[in-house]
């Protein structure tokens, strides 16, 4: 079955989320006078991603809504009773932070541009709609996609296949017609074969060791693999 559609993950795929947190963060922890508070910006910015992950879960398994994981990221990393509104205030100090250092992979948009006439492209996220629509609007790419879904509003998030095939189902395309690309391995990737997609791991560390998936270093490198398909046989091992 040929592929007709490429499906996205948007953070640490098209948008360099690492860096941006990062920027965020030391930016933030300096306007609140908690610069001091850690001995380094990156201790500060893995606390945060530990919490971050930790809430995240929470929300996924339904224990708590967006707007809730959100305010116990924060109660958490500064552990202080705050309340809803306190909490949300904090949060979106660090976000005006944050949103300053948003930027594109230098490679996303030739390869967005690239697959266009050829292939339709839509997003699915482990995030808010609120979150991910603006940030492609900001970013200049929104108009790439036909449709941007996320965990937030389906009420399943990856590696869970009814995320994939709502997006699938989005595009009234069948799971084979459609290639996921993400930076996740196992959420990512390993999720979308399991669903019945064509995953495709984005492994822009080099990390490796995972020869069971279709692998790539760079998205320069899509265009040619999705154009080789034979469900990536031949090409598994690029990068």
């Amino acid at each position: 079955m040929a592929i007709r559609a490429v499906l996205w993950d948007i953070d640490d795929t098209l948008f360099d989320y690492t860096s941006a947190d990062r920027a965020g963060m030391q930016g933030h922890l300096a306007a609140e006078g908690l610069a001091d508070r850690f001995p380094t910006v990156d201790r500060a910015l893995g606390r945060w991603r530990e919490i971050t992950d930790l809430n995240w879960d929470r929300f996924a398994a339904g224990e708590t809504d967006f707007q809730g994981q959100r305010r116990d990221r924060v109660r958490m990393f500064l552990g202080a009773e705050l309340s809803d509104a306190e909490a949300d205030a904090w949060f979106e100090r660090y976000i005006v932070h944050f949103e300053s250092a948003w930027s594109l992979f230098p490679d996303s948009l030739a390869v967005l541009d690239g697959l266009a006439a050829d292939y339709r492209q839509a997003v699915l996220s482990n995030s808010s709609i609120r979150n991910q629509d603006r940030k492609l609007r900001v970013l200049g790419v929104r108009d790439h996609f036909e449709a941007v879904l996320c965990a937030a509003e389906l009420g399943v998030a990856k590696p869970d296949a009814a995320a994939f095939h709502a997006a699938c189902d989005a595009l009234a395309l069948d799971p084979g017609e459609v290639a996921y690309v993400g930076n996740e391995p196992d959420i990512d990737a390993g999720g979308a074969v399991a669903a019945g997609l064509a995953g495709v791991w984005l492994d822009r560390g080099g990390i490796g060791g995972r020869p069971e998936l279709v692998r790539i270093t760079d998205l320069g490198q899509l265009p040619g693999l999705l154009r080789g398909d034979t469900r990536f046989g031949a090409l598994s091992a690029i990068g």
